[in-house]
């Protein structure tokens, strides 16, 4: 029993889920894809996700590529285990003054009136991930979207949103409470119907945070990420 109680006190236990992802953060890096190479990889891994969208749902492929990779207040982030890319996310920062962004095509008349009113809004798009490193690694989605949470501390933003086709959109409403603001509707860059998720970043904040303390970050990380 001395031997069973000693052998029991030498067994960590199993990380939790926040820790888990806290240890992921911790073997990778977020990059702001700012050369060409960079912007290549990210192309390639937006590629590999289409075919294996394709030959789940047999959906045509559309473009990898668009202008809005270009257009807006876009910020192009890879993020990088070991370094190698895992995987990429899209963020637009939507305002009064600055209305180019992708979910605005399909989505004016609802995001319209909150840019109207001064609201910031935080578009995320093109989220992919590498097959084998998101079967690895669980955790990979949220240290991945992460990211939109620092953009909207950063930028003070007042909403964080995502047009999710239907097989998206429970995991956002499950992990983030993000709430559908639409019906399906056509999108023009996915082969795929889409609805409008948000969630409304300063009374989300505090649940957030205390869910998932690794969505906490410091001013001089934030800085890193989006002043260029």
């Amino acid at each position: 029993m001395l031997q069973e109680a000693a052998l029991s006190d030498r067994i960590s236990p199993e990380p939790s889920f926040p820790e888990r992802v806290a240890l992921l953060l911790a073997r990778s890096a977020c990059k702001l894809a700012t050369s060409g190479e960079q912007r290549e990889a990210i192309i390639r891994l937006r590629c590999e996700a289409g075919v294996r969208e394709r030959a789940i749902s047999g959906r045509p492929l559309l473009t990898f590529s668009d202008r809005y990779d270009e257009t807006g207040a876009v910020y192009l982030f890879g993020l990088y285990m070991d370094d190698e890319l895992a995987s990429s996310i899209r963020l637009h920062i939507g305002s009064k003054q600055q209305c180019q962004f992708p979910s605005f095509e399909a989505f004016a008349d609802l995001l319209q009136p909150k840019l109207d009113a001064g609201k910031v809004i935080i578009d995320s798009t093109r989220f992919v991930a590498d097959q084998y490193l998101s079967q690895l690694n669980r955790e990979l989605p949220y240290a991945t979207l992460r990211i939109c949470i620092l953009a909207a501390q950063h930028f003070n933003a007042d909403y964080v949103i995502a047009a999710a086709s239907a097989q998206h959109q429970a995991f956002y409403r499950r992990a983030f409470n993000y709430l559908p603001v639409s019906q399906p509707r056509p999108d023009a860059h996915l082969a795929a119907s889409v609805r409008l998720m948000m969630l409304h970043y300063p009374t989300a904040a505090d649940e957030l945070y205390r869910r998932y303390p690794f969505f906490r970050s410091t001013a001089a990380e934030r800085r890193k990420l989006f002043q260029y």
